[in-house]
C-alpha cells in the first residue's frame, strides 16, 4: 500500500509534478494547444440511494493526530442474507478501537428501506476491525461471519434468530495478527469450509513516520516486518466448530508479507482451489494446491508475482473474471496512484501476463490509490465492467474535498468505473457516473450484489471516517440477465469454490462463486450473468467444488435460478 511511494519519495520533485499535472475531475484534458470536443453522451449507471433506504452509517477511524497506521488501512462491509428471507443484508464495519462506535448489522426490509438490528445481534462489537468473511462453517444452512481485527480475528455463528454466538476462542481461531481480508474454502474438498486470513505487518504504533517533506504521516509498511498468511482447517464431522491452523504444515509460513487482498479460485485447471494473495510493495503469493494438504508458492512462475516491468507494486484489492469469454480466469489488482492498476490476463492455461496498457486501463483522465474493486456487467450487455474505489494512503499539499476536513481532505480521491468493450478491452465511463466517482473520499471497502432485487448489480462504498454508501444500478437499456445460485443439499450450503458457465446467444461465460474478492469485503454469492439481447439461456453447466461436473437445461432470461447439485446431467 503504502511501499512503493515511500520509494517514489526518493523523487519528490518527480513525483509532485506528476500529481499536479493530473487534472482534477473525471474528464481526460485536452492536448496542448488543443480543444477537447465534449465527450460523447453517456447515461450514469449508478444513483446513490443512501438517504432514501435509511441507511445510517458513519465509520470511526478513531481521533487524528497519531497517525495509528490501522485508520488507513479502513474497514470492510458485507453483503448477506443473514435470516434467509430472501433479500440481501448490510454489515458495516468500525475501526475506532474498543471504545469506539460497534459494528453496525442493517436488515433489509420488504419495502426496501434497512433497519438498524445492532443491537443484541452479537456483531455489534467494538475493536479495530479490518474485513469481514462470510460463510457456512458448520453446514446448518445459515450463514456465519468471520471478522478479522488489529489484534486478530472473531467467529459468530448464525443461530437463526437473528442473533450471533461468538464462538471464537472454541473454534480455536485465536490469533494476535493484525489480519486484513479473509476467505472461506474448502481447500482439501471434504465438504467442510476451510478458513484463509491475510495477515499485514508487525506494527509497532510507537515508531513515528514520516514523508520526504518531513512531514508526520502514515507508516510504510516497509518499516515493519509481514507476516505469514493463517491457513485453518475445519475439522467438521458435525459436532462443535473447531479450526485446525495448518499453517506450518500446508506450507504457508514460507514466505511471509504484508498481506492485503487475496482471492481463492482454480489458477492451474486442475479442480483444486488455490490462494493468491497480494501483497503491499513486496512481490505477491499465489499458493498452488498440491492435493494433499500443502501449498507451493508459484507466482514469479507463472507471472503473478510482479507487474510487466518486474515491478513488485503496492497490491490492495483484488478481482477476477474471464475478461475473453475462454472460460479462464484473469486477475485484476488495484495499487497506488503514483503506479497503476495491474490486469494480468491468463493464456495458456495456468500462465498470467500483464495486459494492463492493452486493455485501455491506464488509459484515464485521473488515477487513484485504488482499494475495493469488482468485475460485474452493470450495462449486461455481455461484457464485464470494472469498478474501483480509491483514497491516498499518504497526504496530499492541498485538500481534495474541503467537506471532509482538513485532515481526511488531503486523503481523498475520486472511484472509477470502466466499461468492458469485451475481449478484455476497456473504455473510462467515470465523466458520466458523477454519483460514483465525481466526489473524493477515502474509500475503501466495494461490495457487489443485487441489493434491491432487479436483477441488476448495486455498488456498496465503505470509507475512512465517512459515511458508507449505496448506489443503485440505474443504468437505462440494460440486457438481459440470470442470476444463478449454486447449492449443494447434501451439504445445506452455497457450493463455495463452484464454476458457473452459462451459454447463450453463441456466447459462453463463466463465473467463479466465492463472495470474498476485492478488498475487506463480502459480496453477493450469486453469479450474475448480463446476457445482451438474448432473451434465454440455451444451457448451464456447473463443476461442483468436489471436481464433478452437471449440465442443466436452459430456461427463460431474467431470473433468480437455484442449480442443486445432483440435479444436473452429470458429464464425464
Amino acid at each position: 500500500m503504502m511501499g512503493a511511494i515511500r520509494t517514489a519519495g526518493r523523487n519528490s520533485k518527480a513525483s509532485l509534478a506528476l500529481i499536479a499535472a493530473l487534472v482534477i475531475g473525471c474528464q481526460k484534458p485536452a492536448p496542448s494547444g488543443e480543444v477537447s470536443a465534449p465527450p460523447p453522451a453517456r447515461p450514469s449507471w449508478f444513483r446513490d440511494v443512501t438517504d432514501e433506504v435509511g441507511l445510517h452509517f458513519v465509520h470511526d477511524a478513531g481521533p487524528t493526530g497519531d497517525y495509528f497506521m490501522p485508520q488507513i488501512v479502513g474497514s470492510g462491509a458485507a453483503l448477506f442474507d443473514f435470516d434467509g428471507d430472501g433479500r440481501l443484508d448490510l454489515y458495516l464495519l468500525q475501526n475506532g478501537g474498543p471504545n469506539g462506535a460497534p459494528n453496525q448489522l442493517f436488515h433489509q426490509m420488504p419495502d426496501g428501506r434497512f433497519e438498524d438490528v445492532s443491537k443484541g445481534s452479537g456483531l455489534d462489537v467494538r475493536g479495530y476491525s479490518m474485513g469481514v468473511a462470510i460463510g457456512d462453517v458448520n453446514n446448518d444452512g445459515r450463514p456465519d461471519v468471520l471478522l478479522t481485527q488489529y489484534g486478530g480475528v472473531k467467529l459468530f455463528l448464525n443461530n437463526g434468530d437473528g442473533t450471533f454466538t461468538d464462538a471464537t476462542k472454541e473454534a480455536g481461531l485465536d490469533s494476535l495478527h493484525w489480519g486484513t481480508s479473509a476467505c472461506f474454502f474448502d481447500y482439501d474438498r471434504d465438504g467442510w469450509l476451510d478458513l484463509v486470513v491475510v495477515n499485514y505487518v508487525s506494527y509497532d504504533p510507537d515508531r513515528p513516520c514520516g514523508t520526504p517533506r518531513f512531514l508526520r504521516d502514515y507508516c510504510s509498511p516497509m518499516q515493519f516486518a509481514g507476516t505469514v498468511t493463517n491457513l485453518y482447517h475445519n475439522r467438521g464431522g458435525g459436532g462443535p466448530v473447531r479450526f485446525d491452523d495448518v499453517t506450518v504444515s500446508s506450507g504457508l509460513d514460507f514466505v511471509p508479507g504484508p498481506g492485503l487482498g487475496v482471492f481463492c479460485a482454480d489458477f492451474d485447471g486442475d479442480g483444486w482451489p488455490d490462494i493468491f494473495v497480494a501483497n503491499d510493495a513486496q512481490p505477491n503469493r499465489l499458493w498452488i494446491n498440491q492435493k494433499n494438504g500443502t501449498f507451493k508458492e508459484e507466482a514469479v512462475r507463472r507471472g503473478l508475482a510482479y507487474n510487466g516491468t518486474g515491478r513488485a507494486q503496492a497490491g490492495m484489492g483484488v478481482a477476477g473474471g474471464d475478461l475473453k469469454g475462454d472460460g479462464l480466469l484473469d486477475l485484476f489488482v488495484t495499487h497506488l496512484t503514483d503506479e497503476t492498476n495491474t490486469l494480468w490476463m491468463q493464456g495458456p492455461a495456468g500462465q498470467f501476463r500483464d495486459r494492463t496498457a492493452a486493455s485501455g486501463l491506464a488509459e484515464t483522465a485521473e488515477r487513484g490509490t485504488g482499494f475495493g474493486t469488482v468485475f460485474g456487467d452493470f450495462d449486461q450487455d455481455g461484457a464485464l465492467d470494472l469498478a474501483v474505489v480509491n483514497g491516498r494512503v499518504y497526504s496530499a499539499l492541498e485538500s481534495a474535498n474541503p467537506a471532509l476536513g482538513p485532515f481526511w481532505g488531503r486523503y481523498a480521491e475520486r472511484n472509477r468505473l470502466w466499461a468492458g468493450k469485451g475481449g478484455g478491452r476497456f473504455e473510462d465511463v467515470s465523466a458520466a457516473n458523477g454519483a460514483f466517482c465525481a466526489t473524493p473520499a477515502v474509500s475503501r471497502g466495494l461490495a457487489c450484489g443485487d441489493v434491491d432485487g432487479d436483477g441488476a448489480l448495486d455498488l456498496l462504498v465503505t470509507t475512512v471516517a465517512g459515511p458508507a454508501r449505496l448506489y443503485r444500478n440505474v443504468a437505462p437499456h440494460r440486457g438481459h440477465w440470470l442470476l444463478v445460485r449454486a447449492v449443494d443439499p447434501a451439504l445445506r450450503r452455497d457450493a463455495y469454490g463452484a464454476e458457473v458457465t452459462v451459454e447463450s446467444g453463441g456466447r459462453r461465460q463463466r463465473r467463479w462463486l466465492n463472495p470474498c474478492s476485492g478488498y475487506l469485503c463480502s459480496n453477493d454469492p450469486r453469479a450474475h450473468f448480463g446476457l445482451g439481447q438474448a432473451e434465454r439461456v440455451d444451457a448451464l453447466e456447473v463443476r461442483w467444488p468436489d471436481g464433478s461436473r452437471e449440465r442443466f437445461p436452459g430456461r427463460a432470461a431474467d431470473q433468480v435460478v437455484v442449480l442443486r447439485k445432483g440435479d444436473g446431467q452429470t458429464l464425464p
